[in-house]
């Protein structure tokens, strides 16, 4: 019997855990347009000639090395295979995707690549992600393995941090403006509607979480960051590399320079336009060293009183985990606090919302529990089964009957004589401290096959008909021009005749990068440009 070997992407899509596959699409190579191939050639051109002193030392040889070529959109699979040799791999996904999906992959050493390409409309910046800010953005410098490790670990950092339920509305408004500003169809209202959207739902935010100070470090770092001396440093953020308003713009006078620093998790950013500031770290190492400081803010790292806060306020699923190593994953939903139990924890009893999972390094044990559950904090124990009468140092007096694991029934509860309303029958844990409360649950996977099907990612009918408008929009008679064009630069002959041809219409049509095309192949040695001021 014959067996046939799983291409280089399929391998990196197979070794992914099964909630992750889900968000991953085929990259149908196909579907890429002549044009989309003239969008790729003129950016990466332009991109190269331009960074070739400007960029960190690692960049272009690291375009070579991750499977990114000058000529045509990069294949994923020929990424895969160059990217293996460096311990990542790159899937193909559709736009944006949950920010706890990205930085997962991200943590496992997976660049999430958007599968399109910008417009002809959007060439020296876009709003959405493309291919071009994914690979040839983020793939290159992952050539410099001490770089590619603080990617890794700012995946790792971004995946602990608790969001809270504003994030959301955010991540949707911005997903939202990302497809109408690419969609041609789109009205001046469309894009003031959506714009107002984002406001509105940053404005509604009560509090900076851990996951949006996340981002804004990942955003002045592995996007727009710049390394070496403050006066005439290099650019290594994606977002200059695979830009050319941007990669321009960003060593100009106009942008204000400071150096790296955990201030830069606490500096907003605007999506919307080019930055007015930028953050210079003295190399890759500094970057580590404001990593971990930031790190060390996370209610990952310090749990504790900090920890419980950080999840109550966030109303988001977040997990636990309890001194003897067990992680519970859900909503915290209450606190009392009584006398402390250790330096940094105050909290006498945790109360928690359903559903929740229990898990152990990382893997589920058991069902989930649908009702309240709850943690008292402080040294005791519990029996097997049976009645028990417990009092902790925090003041807490607890009664009940153990019904086995930690299922209790007929439970009261007592705070320094104060009664305090519990569920009697409940989840009771008991926990000396509290190492760690990180974002998310301690299983993914787990949580995705119970949960996952109320919870479909889908890119939504707006997306698929903003992309079908893209390949509508384009005239077929220049349409035909573009593929006229591909199949000369592929085959080798030339028909100066017809190239003369079509630089005509695109003149008639005001379309420059039809000309950038038909003039190249006119005067390959020449190495012709379209007149100053005929493209961005």
């Amino acid at each position: 019997m014959t067996v046939t070997q799983a291409t280089p992407t399929q391998a990196a899509i197979d070794r992914l855990p099964t909630h992750l596959r889900r968000f991953v699409v085929a990259q149908d190579y196909e579907a890429y347009t002549p044009r989309d191939h003239a969008v790729w050639r003129h950016i990466l051109r332009r991109l190269t000639g331009h960074l070739k002193d400007k960029a960190h030392g690692s960049y272009l040889q690291g375009l070579e090395a991750t499977g990114i070529g000058m000529e045509r959109i990069p294949s994923l699979d020929e990424m895969n295979a160059k990217l293996a040799g460096i311990g990542w791999s790159a899937v193909a996904v559709r736009g944006f995707i949950p920010p706890a999906v990205f930085t997962e992959l991200q943590s496992l050493r997976v660049l999430a690549i958007a599968a399109d390409i910008r417009t002809f409309e959007h060439v020296a910046y876009t709003p959405a992600p493309d291919i071009i800010h994914e690979s040839a953005g983020h793939a290159p410098i992952l050539a410099d393995a001490r770089y590619a490790e603080y990617l890794r670990r700012c995946g790792v950092a971004g995946f602990k941090a608790i969001a809270s339920v504003e994030d959301e509305a955010v991540f949707q408004a911005i997903r939202n403006l990302s497809v109408v500003k690419e969609d041609p169809a789109a009205t001046a209202e469309d894009v003031a509607h959506a714009e107002e959207r984002l406001h509105a739902a940053s404005a509604s935010r009560r509090y900076v979480s851990e996951n949006t100070r996340a981002s804004r470090l990942y955003w002045w770092t592995a996007e727009y960051g710049l390394v070496g001396e403050l006066a005439a440093p290099k650019i290594y953020g994606a977002g200059l590399l695979s830009s050319i308003g941007e990669a321009e713009h960003c060593l100009s006078e106009s942008v204000r320079k400071v150096p790296h620093g955990l201030a830069c998790a606490d500096t907003e950013f605007d999506i919307t336009r080019m930055q007015p500031q930028l953050f210079v770290a003295r190399d890759f190492e500094h970057l580590f060293e404001v990593l971990e400081a930031f790190e060390a803010t996370l209610a990952w790292k310090r749990g504790g009183d900090h920890g419980l806060e950080e999840a109550l306020r966030a109303r988001t699923l977040n997990h636990l985990v309890l001194s003897d190593g067990l992680e519970l994953s859900g909503k915290v939903a209450g606190l009392h606090h009584g006398r402390p139990v250790a330096p940094d924890l105050a909290t006498a009893l945790a109360r928690m919302e359903g559903p929740m999972l229990l898990s152990r390094e990382g893997k589920a044990e058991g069902r989930p529990w649908a009702g309240e559950a709850l943690v008292a904090f402080g040294r005791g124990a519990l029996p097997a089964r049976g009645p028990f009468s417990l009092e902790l140092p925090s003041g807490l007096f607890l009664t009940g009957h153990k019904v086995g694991d930690h299922e209790v029934i007929n439970l009261r509860a007592h705070l320094d004589g104060r009664p305090l309303d519990v569920p009697s029958w409940t989840l009771l844990f008991l926990s000396a401290g509290l190492p760690s409360v990180a974002g998310g649950p301690a299983d993914p996977g787990a949580w995705d096959a119970w949960f996952g099907a109320c919870n479909v990612f889908a890119e939504g009918e707006a997306e698929a008909e903003a992309r079908a408008r893209k390949a509508e929009a384009l005239p077929e008679r220049l349409a035909a021009a573009y593929a006229a064009l591909a199949r000369m630069r592929a085959d080798g002959g030339l028909d100066s005749a017809a190239v003369g041809r079509i630089a005509e219409e695109a003149r008639k049509a005001d379309d420059w990068l039809l000309l950038e095309e038909a003039e190249e192949l006119l005067q390959p040695a020449a190495g012709a440009r379209p007149t100053a001021g005929a493209h961005p």
